[in-house]
This record gives C-alpha cells, sequence and structure tokens, in this order.
C-alpha cells in the first residue's frame, strides 16, 4: 500500500506543472508523509453539478493546475462530441488564490482542443460571467471561483450554452471525459491563441442592470457597502452610479480584493461576525440600509436598522421583499424558488395570480424553469433579470432592493414595515436553519440513515402530517438526497451541502396573524416553535 501510494504520487508529480505544487507534493514525497499524501491520493475530487470545489494543493483530491486542466480537457470533448466542433468558450475568475492561472489554464486546453476561448479582462463577478455566455454566443462558460468558502479553497463551476450551470446529465457525462483522460502530457496547451475580451462585455452587462429598475422610481436610499474582501465593488459601484443613487459609502476594510479575507473567519455574510465591520460603519455613515456581496458577488445580503441596532434580514425575507416589489410594479412571468425557501413566495405569487414553481436547490434548477420571470433561493441568492442572467446575482438584486428601499423611503416607511405587511397579509412566515458542519463525512450519512430508518411523528409538539424520501423524486421534483417533513403549521428539509461538509436542516413556521397589533405575539411564538422543532430534529437525527 505504502509503495503504491508513493507511485501514485510520483507519476502526479512527474506531470505537474505548477512549481508551486510540484515542490509541496516533493516535500510530503520526501518526508515519507503517508496519512497525508494518502488524503490527497485516495482518490479523486469529483466533477459534479457544482462543477469542481476544494482546497488548494498537490494531487487529485485538491484543487491545483493539474485537476483543472483534466476538467478543462474533459468540457472540451464533451463539447465537440455534442457537436460544438468550433465553438466559443468564455471563461471568467475571481481574485482567489490561483484563479488566474487555472482561468488561462482553461483557455489554452480549450484552444489546444479547436475550440476558441475568450478570457475575461480581470477578476469579475460570477453574474458577468453568466452574462457573457448568452451575450457572445457560447457553447460554454467557465467560472473559477469558491464564491463564499474559506480562502483555502477555490472551485471551477460549468455552464452550457443556455446560460445556466450545468445539471444532470451533462455532470456525468463530463466526468466521464475527465476520467478518460490517461496522461496530462495527451493535453495540448498551446501558448497563445485565446481572446482576451476588452470592457465591452461588462459594459453591456451593466447596460442591462438598468434594466431592473423602474425608470420613474425615486433613487434616494443611503447604504453602507461591503464586498467581502472580493470582486464586486468596483461593477456595484459603476451600477449604482448608472442608475443615479447615492454612492455607497464603503466598508474600506474589505472593498479590495483579497484571497486571504484577513478580516473575517468565512467570507460569507451569513456567517457570525462577518458583518461586524460593514455594522460598524453603518452606525456612522446611518445609512438607509447595509449590503454586502460575498466575494464572487453572485449572492447579496442585506441588513436593516431594527431598533437601536443593525440586523442582517434572513434570505428569505429579502426574496419576499423583492417578489412583493416586482409584484407592485406590475411583473408577469413565473416566479420560482429552491424547496428550502420560504413558502411565503407562494403565497404572494398565488394572490397576484402568478404562476409559481418549486425546484431542487440550487439556481442551476430555478433558473430553468419556463418563463421565469424572477427566482430566489434563501442562501441569499436573487434572480431579478433571468434574460440577462440566468443565475444568482448580487449587483442586480443590489440595485432592486435599494430602489425598494428608496421607494418606501419616500412614503416614510422602511423594509421591516412591508415585511409586517406581508406577515399580516399571509402569515408570519418564520425561517431558521440548522446547519452542522463536520469533520467526518460519515456522520452526516448517519444522520440521514437514522432520519430514513426512525422518521419522527412530530416536532414541537406539532404532528408531521407528510414524511417524504426525496430520493426517490416526486412528481414535480428529480430525485435528490434529502428528507422533507411536512407539519401542521411548519415545514422541514433536511439535505446535505452540496459545497461544504455540512448537513443543512432548513425549518419554517407560519403563524397566522390577524392585524399588525398581534405580530409580537406571532413572533415570540414562532422562535420558540423554532427553538423546539430545532431541539427535537437534533435528537431525531442524533446530531
Amino acid at each position: 500500500m505504502h509503495d503504491d501510494l508513493i507511485a501514485r504520487a510520483e507519476a502526479w508529480l512527474a506531470e505537474d506543472p505548477d512549481q508551486e505544487t510540484r515542490d509541496e507534493l516533493a516535500k510530503l514525497i520526501e518526508a515519507g508523509d503517508t496519512a497525508e499524501l494518502s488524503a490527497r491520493f485516495s482518490g479523486t475530487l469529483q466533477f459534479g453539478t457544482a462543477g469542481l470545489r476544494g482546497e488548494l494543493g498537490a494531487g487529485p483530491l485538491r484543487m491545483n493546475r493539474s485537476v483543472v486542466i483534466r476538467a478543462a480537457a474533459g468540457l472540451a470533448a464533451y463539447l465537440k462530441k455534442q457537436g460544438h466542433t468550433d465553438g466559443l468558450v468564455v471563461i471568467g475568475y475571481d481574485a482567489r488564490h490561483k484563479s488566474a492561472d487555472f482561468a488561462r489554464d482553461t483557455a489554452a486546453v480549450v484552444t489546444g482542443a479547436g475550440l476558441r476561448a475568450a478570457v475575461l479582462p480581470r477578476p469579475l463577478p460570477t453574474p458577468v460571467l453568466a452574462f457573457a455566455i448568452r451575450h457572445l454566443g457560447a457553447v460554454a462558460g467557465v467560472e473559477v471561483t469558491a464564491s463564499h468558502n474559506p480562502p483555502r479553497d477555490n472551485g471551477y463551476k460549468v455552464y452550457l450554452g443556455d446560460g445556466s450551470q450545468i445539471v444532470p446529465p451533462a455532470d456525468a457525462e463530463i466526468a466521464a471525459e475527465i476520467d478518460a483522460i490517461a496522461s496530462l502530457h495527451d493535453v495540448p496547451r498551446p501558448d497563445s491563441g485565446w481572446e482576451t475580451l476588452d470592457d465591452s462585455v461588462l459594459d453591456a452587462y451593466l447596460a442591462r442592470t438598468d434594466a431592473v429598475l423602474d425608470p420613474a422610481s425615486p433613487r434616494t436610499a443611503r447604504t453602507v457597502y461591503t464586498a467581502m474582501h472580493g470582486v464586486g465593488k468596483d461593477v456595484l459601484l459603476a451600477a449604482f452610479a448608472r442608475a443615479g443613487f447615492p454612492e455607497p459609502v464603503l466598508v474600506t476594510e474589505q472593498a479590495e480584493p483579497d484571497p486571504d479575507f484577513p478580516t473575517v473567519a468565512f467570507p460569507n455574510p451569513e456567517e457570525p461576525g462577518a458583518m461586524d465591520l460593514a455594522f460598524a460603519r453603518a452606525r456612522t455613515a446611518g445609512p438607509d440600509l447595509v449590503i454586502a456581496n460575498d466575494p464572487d458577488a453572485d449572492r447579496c445580503a442585506v441588513a436593516v436598522r431594527d431598533g437601536g441596532d443593525w440586523r442582517m434580514l434572513r434570505g428569505d425575507e429579502v426574496g419576499a421583499l423583492l417578489a412583493a416589489h416586482l409584484v407592485r410594479r406590475g411583473a408577469r412571468g413565473t416566479f420560482a424558488e429552491s424547496i428550502v425557501s420560504s413558502s411565503l413566495l407562494g403565497r404572494i405569487a398565488e394572490k397576484a395570480g402568478l404562476p409559481y414553481e418549486e425546484t431542487l436547490t440550487g439556481f442551476k434548477w430555478i433558473a430553468r424553469v419556463d418563463g421565469l420571470r424572477y427566482g430566489y433561493e434563501e442562501a441569499l441568492g436573487y434572480c431579478v433579470d433571468p434574460q440577462g442572467v440566468r443565475d444568482k446575482d448580487g449587483i442586480t438584486a443590489a440595485l432592486l432592493i435599494t430602489e425598494l428601499a428608496s421607494v418606501l423611503k419616500e412614503e416614510g416607511r422602511t423594509l421591516l414595515d412591508l415585511l409586517d405587511d406581508l406577515a399580516v397579509e399571509h402569515g408570519l412566515h418564520a425561517t431558521d436553519q440548522l446547519s452542522v458542519r463536520v469533520q467526518d463525512l460519515s456522520l452526516i450519512a448517519d444522520a440521514m440513515r437514522r432520519l430514513r430508518e426512525q422518521p419522527p411523528t412530530e416536532l414541537a409538539g406539532l404532528p408531521v402530517t407528510r414524511a417524504e424520501d426525496l430520493t426517490r423524486g416526486t412528481e414535480q421534483l428529480p430525485p435528490t438526497d434529502g428528507l422533507r417533513y411536512t407539519l401542521d403549521g411548519a415545514r422541514v428539509i433536511v439535505r446535505p451541502s452540496g459545497t461544504e461538509p455540512k448537513l443543512k436542516c432548513y425549518l419554517e413556521v407560519v403563524v397566522p396573524v390577524a392585524a399588525h397589533a398581534g405580530l409580537p405575539a406571532a413572533r415570540a411564538r414562532a422562535t420558540e416553535l423554532l427553538t423546539a422543532v430545532k431541539r427535537d430534529l437534533s435528537a431525531a437525527a442524533g446530531i
């Protein structure tokens, strides 16, 4: 076993084009560090519906140039088998460690395979790449990003020519082509031959951002903005300037791209502490709202003053606010969300007489809904311009929520006032998440098995009226690894995360409210129920 491990590592080393990972691997081989070597060589990073994502480092279970070259070669082979013999592949990248290298390697491989490649001019938000695919008539797109993962990670996201992320069976077909590559020496990588795009694609994207706003709307809401050390700042500021909003006050410590994300433990606005600097800035600047993007700017977080201090709105709250705003503006078309998001969207759509659809988790599914006008996911993802970007877009979402805040400001109201109105109209929909990060992935499998073998019959004293194992699929949904419990006045979904070592449980309770005066009592009841559901679910899952 030991000799076999060393032999595999040495074979990998012989092909590795990157001096940095070569040195790293050579040291491990020399030290005979079998524990670390087997952690890197006991399999390969799996290419799935999120593409690839993992920790940077040498070996097939890490993100590195060798893995990326294989992925690009597999994608090119897949595209050629689909008949795209001279199609264009457009490539974008964020500001993480190695992102520019991975983008350049992809362009070289695609060019060497006889396809055409075009690379965005510099690190830019993921939605710009998603826009560029359809704008340029590409047959596929690649975004090198690990979104809001820790600094040591990077990733590789693949889109097809419709401008949305891959779904089965394309992921498995691309994975099979990657597996078929015997040696990196078989993959031609010319030094040139691809195009580096100029700013015209970005300009076309920015021109579309105007389309999400009502030309006659007020533009008075003042914002504090953080880019969370990512690539959002310049594009967001340009979009806000075009729209005529007051210039956002920047959280300067987090404004410029920095792949080490020095001020946050996790560069994700949802993580505890990530918004602390933004709130501190808001306390001195006194804006109407705080806006945050994640590092690749496809997500948008919103915070408001609530009582004496600032608080983050949940993704479900922003999702409902944007929906209500679009309805008020007379939007037509289908409203869609993932099954783990709040059922309030369905109520808003139904009352407005609009079609509504639920999909599996992920914008790869939401973006494919026929006639989509608006889609959102509780993890801070919003698609407000599906004609332009068939993916979540933190820039256009920020524009639209700031427009709504401006409209309400002119009426002497706030986003929280509108949330209260929605609760009285449709019932108070309160959501929460029980999220467990593990070192050992078998703990997630154990929890799922325990819940399948002994499904709970009640949670928080509410009877479970329906228990569904989503691996079997439903009339509306393809199969996925998840469990859904419908309760009297509540809903719970349990699933392993697709991008991180986490078990995620999504909870929602609905408490009827007769009038505004009943809101404080309804909120107290909702909090009590959510706490009890969390407790009972933890016990049932053994986590």
